[in-house]
């Protein structure tokens, strides 16, 4: 795997990152290859409990406000931007016809994160995990951005209509992928694929966004 050349991890246990990075649309056409799903299951809690742990000792906040950074930097967005930063993309497996979006970027975060908490164990995995987020942290990023309340604002000065349309299901029930667009006076403005419906519909109101010149 790529990643190794960029990291200082030793492996113990390589099948673990494999598993990490096989999307299970390549599980279907070489079932010889595990996919991503158990792992991801894993990783989100270990990366929920160390941004936890790093909050309520470092940052010294209240309930609300941690629980929303929380939210914040462990969400598909954020987690999409740590796999890009390590360059996971390179590594996935994927089956053909399939394109690596935000979901699968995110998903084989969290898989990568279970994985070396597997294989290096818990402090390993907390310094890793912290050396990527706590920059983002400290720059004040927030990946949580409601680009549909920000849409229907700017389509409301200019007395326009907004209406969001599920177009596409893929997957099965327990890891589907959902893709939306978003229609501004019956115009298709903008397209979005995620792990959830709300989810796809915020990243079609931000491709939306990116045309405010036509939607005006």
């Amino acid at each position: 795997m790529k990643i190794f050349k960029r990291l200082d991890i030793n492996p113990t246990n390589i099948n673990l990152y494999c598993n990490a990075v096989t999307h299970s649309s390549y599980t279907n056409e070489n079932p010889s290859y595990p996919n991503y799903e158990r792992l991801e299951f894993l990783g989100d809690a270990v990366l929920e409990i160390i941004i936890s742990d790093y909050l309520y000792k470092e940052r010294k906040l209240e309930e609300g406000t941690m629980t929303r950074m929380r939210a914040s930097y462990v969400c598909e967005e954020a987690c999409a931007c740590y796999a890009k930063e390590l360059k996971l993309d390179e590594d996935i497996k994927i089956g053909s016809g399939e394109v690596i979006n935000q979901t699968i970027l995110a998903d084989v975060f969290e898989a990568f994160v279970a994985a070396l908490y597997l294989d290096q164990g818990f402090e390993f995995t907390k310094s890793f995990v912290l050396n990527i987020i706590v920059k983002y942290i400290e720059k004040k990023i927030e990946f949580l951005h409601d680009y549909k309340s920000t849409l229907q604002e700017l389509v409301q000065t200019v007395k326009k209509s907004v209406v969001y349309e599920i177009v596409d299901e893929k997957g099965p029930s327990h890891n589907k992928t959902f893709t939306s667009v978003v229609k501004v006076d019956g115009i298709i403005m903008g397209k979005g694929t995620a792990g959830s419906k709300k989810g796809a519909e915020q990243e079609a109101a931000r491709e939306a966004l990116s045309k405010q010149a036509k939607i005006k």
